[in-house]
């Protein structure tokens, strides 16, 4: 049995989005039992339209929910102890749940997660991992938010997290990975970037591929599996690229409705503009990974439908089945270890070399 623990008043919609999305995954995720937590008189009436997501779930009252324009360290102060958002965070810090889903406040989640998981012993800072639909098939982009800047360090620690990640969903056994970069010859770009590069080449870790920098561009080649970038630049990539999506998306649209023989051209293409529109959705790979922490955490988009949340709950739910929290901290533990032996014969060569002096 996989418990998920559900903040049901996150997102723009609340129970009316979540506990539909819920009630979807139930369908095609076996073994799966739910902990829902919200507001009393707003949760249960709309809980009893599912029946059978009542039978494989417990309903837990809360006093609050956090509102998705409140400040993290308003919502932590507020909601600790008292939110929805919280309750459902602590249900896997105290082993009740085995994941917990949230579409609200992605700094307050973030925050909450944070104080109450705390991270993973080998784990400098947090990073959130969204999946990326590309040419190829899907890539994961690593962080696309939850910290501003990254050393070398922490850069390498995301790419590991990334790959790991990659594998839990993808059953890859070496994911490449590529670090985000203003081009791909190795003397551009800043020097923690440089740093990150020559310590992926150097330490040559197994449960990954380093293929070295990748551009913008690569992100929606899919290049590599995984894109490593820091959380500033991650942001802007993903607003930009959702951005552009809507974009071409009215555009199109428009052109299309704008004659008869436009119109025409598109329904004769109908089945291929369908195709497009499943491939770009957003619902579809919905669900970013709070990597780092002592736990599962899943953040999906706060104004996602129905299916949509039903696709964080399947990265949860996949997440959890593979074993995400304990191949992570394998392969950090790996990293740190390579690194700090890597580190020793760099000594030793200088000392070598100034005593040949």
């Amino acid at each position: 049995m996989i418990k998920i623990s559900v903040d049901v008043m996150g997102g723009d919609y609340g129970p009316e989005i979540t506990l539909a999305g819920a009630a979807i995954a139930q369908k095609y995720l076996p073994n799966i039992h739910f902990l829902f937590y919200g507001i009393g008189k707003v949760v249960e009436p709309i809980l009893k339209k599912y029946p059978h997501l009542v039978a494989a779930s417990c309903f837990y009252p809360t006093e609050g929910y956090t509102r998705m324009d409140e400040k993290p360290s308003q919502a932590l102060r507020n909601g600790r102890g008292k939110s929805s958002m919280w309750h459902a965070i602590e249900s896997v810090k105290n082993g009740k749940a085995d994941a917990c889903v949230s579409a609200g406040n992605t700094g307050a989640l973030m925050a909450m997660s944070y104080f109450c998981l705390k991270m993973m012993a080998e784990a400098e800072r947090p990073g959130i991992a969204g999946i990326w639909p590309t040419l190829r098939s899907e890539s994961i982009v690593l962080d696309i938010g939850a910290t501003i800047g990254a050393s070398a360090s922490q850069l390498v620690d995301l790419a590991v997290m990334g790959a790991g990640m990659f594998r839990a969903l993808y059953h890859i056994e070496k994911p490449s990975v590529g670090l985000l970069n203003v081009g791909v010859e190795e003397v551009k770009g800043l020097d923690e970037i440089k740093k990150a590069g020559m310590i992926l080449r150097k330490v040559q870790l197994d449960g990954l591929e380093y293929k070295g920098f990748v551009e913008g561009n690569d992100i929606g080649k899919g290049t590599v599996d995984v894109v490593v970038t820091e959380g500033f630049s991650g942001n802007i990539a993903l607003k930009a690229a959702e951005g552009t999506a809507r974009q071409m998306a009215e555009t199109l649209n428009v052109a299309m409705r704008s004659s008869i023989l436009s119109y025409l051209g598109y329904l004769l293409s109908r089945s291929a503009f369908r195709k497009l529109k499943h491939k770009m959705d957003p619902d579809r790979v919905n669900g970013g990974v709070l990597l780092g922490l002592n736990g599962v955490v899943i953040k999906s988009h706060g104004g996602t439908n129905a299916n949509g949340f039903a696709s964080a709950i399947r990265v949860g739910y996949e997440m959890v089945s593979n074993g995400l929290l304990k191949e992570i901290a394998t392969d950090l533990r790996l990293f740190h270890e390579s690194k700090a032996l890597l580190l020793d014969d760099e000594r030793e060569a200088e000392m070598n070399m100034m005593e040949g002096r």
